[in-house]
């Protein structure tokens, strides 16, 4: 019974002494850098003319597994389609990625954006303003 706690401290102890091999990350002086194809916060893309892609079809809400993207939608006076309202439930997003690759307009992606906390519970409800690409400034 003793011998593997000795064990397991010796392993702490060669993992403590060993500073060449460090695999703490002092956050947030230092960042992680995410692999390629991690997947973080989602971000709702907009078109050239800086409308939002989103056509409000449904299929992201559909194949999603977690249920947590609740979207209604809206035609405007040109008769398009659009998501009136959009939001994620980010504390039940399990971040699978089938909303991306479901969505026939490419209007949702999944960014390397990893830096999700709140303090607040409602603050993980993403709605269509903060999920939408900000637009850019004309110069």
């Amino acid at each position: 019974m003793i011998l593997p706690l000795l064990r397991g401290l010796a392993l702490t102890l060669k993992h403590f002494l060993s500073p060449s091999k460090i695999v703490t990350v002092r956050y947030p002086e230092e960042r992680w850098t995410p692999y390629p194809r991690f997947r973080g916060l989602h971000e709702l893309q907009r078109d050239q003319d800086g409308k939002e892609k989103c056509v409000a079809c449904g299929l992201c809400a559909t194949v999603c597994p977690s249920e947590c993207i609740r979207l209604e939608g809206a035609e405007n006076d040109r008769g398009e389609r659009y998501a009136e309202v959009y939001e994620i439930n980010m504390l039940r997003c399990i971040f699978c990625g089938y909303c991306q690759e479901v969505c026939p307009e490419d209007a949702i992606f999944l960014r390397q954006k990893y830096e999700l906390a709140s303090d607040k519970g409602d603050g993980f409800i993403y709605d269509k303003e903060r999920l939408l690409t900000p637009l850019k400034k004309k110069q």
